[in-house]
């Protein structure tokens, strides 16, 4: 029995140990879990350790992706893909069509186990509060490589921006950070990634600011600037990057100069919307063809081989052809023939299925429209010759800014290649007026103008998850007056006494909604000689105007404001056009303040809650 008793009193004493230990440990986690939400720095020392490690990872990448260049296509030399030198004709035909098979049937295969399409960092920002799955991203960046390696002119910035993405918004969402702060995470992940694919933290950052979280706010200015610096700090500690363009050259402009860089900045603005849009012509016409959709990507490396192999510039994201066209005496017509070819050849990989990024594309496409500017004033003005390169910038920065939907990154970008300030100065005049043409006249970045196609209404990374909850329907009231269209005057009045009611909906003999009533109009005494002769459907007006249960608030105080109407049916849905409800704007107006108000406030809010927790514990 004393055997027995120890045993139970040692059991005893292991389970109280392992009890105690679980809820230390969970304590631990839940205060370390509260430090993290409730402490900037810690964040910011967050973000500065994971950005480091996003940087070996986008080092180790680069490394991966030219070493699959130099196997795929038998480099010789030590140039890179993009430059077309030395790059076996016979692999130009073969790779572009076998990656474009690898990609359609993993695209194929996956779809099978999971079907929905991935979210990348804006959309994650803007609906998701910033929240991604990391399967997802590897996937993606899995699916890049493939295609760069393949040789798809294309860019690997939208794989590193992802994984970088994902990796921060992992960490945020294991410390269960606030809605706010996770879609910083996020924008610090993209910054740190970006800053150490182009060895440029001032780009980096300012991509984290403008393509992912749309402001500058000064809470996310420290963990994103922190992400991207140490994420160069991480690349070049591991390899001797080169930049993406270097020209010693010392710039000084003549103030006249600016007019043409301003012109420049014009002319960008319509190639940017040109080459948006031929991405979304390519795709509408190879799928005319009548082929599965796992083929395309295989037509579009053929289509892409047989470019290729009269330019093969056009293969790859480009990094290596900008130094290039900056190296050698180009003409006009060299650059007019490789714009229009690495135009095509960026619309058909993209159209087809191949994934990646129009980043280095875009800059590639600024450079080559930048020059092929300035030879045509060079014939117009030779005094102007001296001009080429420093229009290859403006052309480049502006063309990027216009596409990419970022100028202040293209503006640093250029600054820190070169370390010209003059040179920053040219380029933020085409960057300002390209970027503020596009976005006035077309409205849409890249990323945003794939997102329409999809049918997602995103115009930047602004975080509009949330009107999704406060929806028409979770708004609207059930208690709506409905009358038949052959109700009389006569039987409106008696149903409806004055003060009664303000709005009445009418419907039809099948119970469609046909129009709206005021109380108002049926008991004006004009109306006193026609009480057996004027029935409902004859007052009523405004039936094409309604609101749909899934419809969110922004939507529906638009319509209000549009129409100039004070209260809207609620129908069940476009095609059952019977009335479920209705929505004041007065009503929607208030609660939409609210929720605006209560998002603004939510943040100190949790902020002191967990301060308060902190000090008790």
């Amino acid at each position: 029995m004393s055997v027995l008793t120890s045993a139970r009193s040692a059991a005893d004493t292991l389970s109280d140990w392992a009890s105690s230990a679980f809820v230390g440990q969970a304590r631990r986690l839940f205060r370390m879990q509260s430090r993290l939400r409730s402490n900037e720095p810690v964040q910011i020392f967050v973000c500065a350790l994971t950005g480091g490690i996003i940087g070996i990872f986008v080092a180790g990448l680069r490394w991966v992706v030219d070493t699959l260049h130099r196997l795929s296509f038998n480099l010789s030399g030590e140039h890179g893909l993009s430059t077309g030198i030395d790059v076996d004709p016979m692999r130009i035909l073969i790779v572009p069509v076998i990656g474009g098979l690898v990609i359609g049937v993993s695209a194929l295969v996956m779809r099978r186990f999971r079907s929905k399409e991935i979210v990348d960092p804006i959309e994650a920002n803007a609906l998701h509060g910033g929240v991604m799955s990391m399967k997802d991203s590897l996937r993606l960046l899995i699916a890049t490589v493939t295609s760069n390696a393949a040789g798809a002119a294309v860019g690997m910035e939208a794989g590193y921006s992802q994984l970088g993405a994902g990796i921060l918004a992992k960490v945020g969402q294991y410390f269960r950070l606030r809605r706010n702060d996770q879609r910083i995470f996020v924008g610090a992940g993209a910054a740190a990634a970006i800053a150490a694919a182009f060895n440029a933290p001032f780009a980096g950052a300012f991509y984290g600011y403008e393509l992912i979280l749309g402001d500058y706010s000064v809470r996310a200015l420290a963990p994103v600037a922190a992400a991207a610096l140490a994420g160069t700090f991480a690349q070049r500690a591991l390899i001797d990057p080169e930049p993406i363009f270097s020209v010693e050259q010392f710039f000084h402009f003549h103030l006249k100069v600016y007019f043409l860089f301003a012109l420049l900045g014009v002319l960008a603005a319509a190639f940017s919307v040109l080459a948006m849009q031929s991405v979304t012509w390519a795709e509408r016409g190879l799928r005319r063809f009548p082929l599965p959709q796992w083929l395309r990507p295989a037509i579009g490396g053929l289509l892409l081989s047989s470019i290729a192999i009269m330019v093969p510039q056009v293969l790859g994201s480009g990094h290596g052809a900008i130094q290039l066209m900056f190296d050698r005496n180009v003409t006009l017509q060299t650059f007019l023939l490789l714009l229009v070819a690495k135009l095509i050849a960026s619309a058909v990989s993209l159209g087809s299925g191949f994934r990646g990024g129009m980043f280095s594309a875009s800059l590639f496409l600024g450079c080559l429209f930048g020059g092929a500017f300035a030879g045509i004033v060079g014939l117009l003005l030779p005094g102007m010759r001296d001009l080429q390169s420093a229009l290859m910038m403006v052309g480049m920065g502006a063309v990027a800014a216009a596409i990419i939907g970022a100028p202040l990154t293209m503006v640093f970008l250029v600054l820190e290649g070169t370390g010209s300030f003059a040179m920053m100065v040219a380029v933020m005049v085409g960057v300002v007026i390209a970027s503020t043409i596009v976005r006035l006249t077309f409205g849409y970045s890249f990323s945003t103008w794939r997102f329409h196609q999809r049918g997602l209404g995103i115009r930047s990374p602004h975080d509009i998850g949330w009107l999704a909850d406060l929806s028409v329907g979770r708004l609207m009231r059930t208690d709506a007056r409905v009358v038949p269209e052959s109700m009389s005057l006569r039987e409106l009045r008696e149903k409806f006494p004055p003060g009664s009611t303000k709005h009445i909906f009418v419907v039809s003999d099948k119970g469609g909604y046909a129009g709206a009533l005021v109380s108002a109009d049926i008991h004006d005494a004009q109306q006193n000689d026609k009480l057996d002769t004027r029935f409902a459907r004859d007052l009523a007006s405004e039936g094409d105007i309604f609101l749909l249960p899934y419809e969110n608030v922004r939507t529906a105080l638009s319509r209000f404001e549009d129409k100039e109407v004070e209260t809207l049916p609620v129908l069940a849905s476009s095609s059952d056009r019977s009335v479920v409800g209705y929505l004041s704007e007065q009503y929607a107006l208030r609660r939409y303040n609210q929720e605006l108000e209560r998002r603004r406030s939510a943040d100190l809010g949790e902020r002191d809650m967990f301060s308060v927790a902190d000090k008790q514990g």
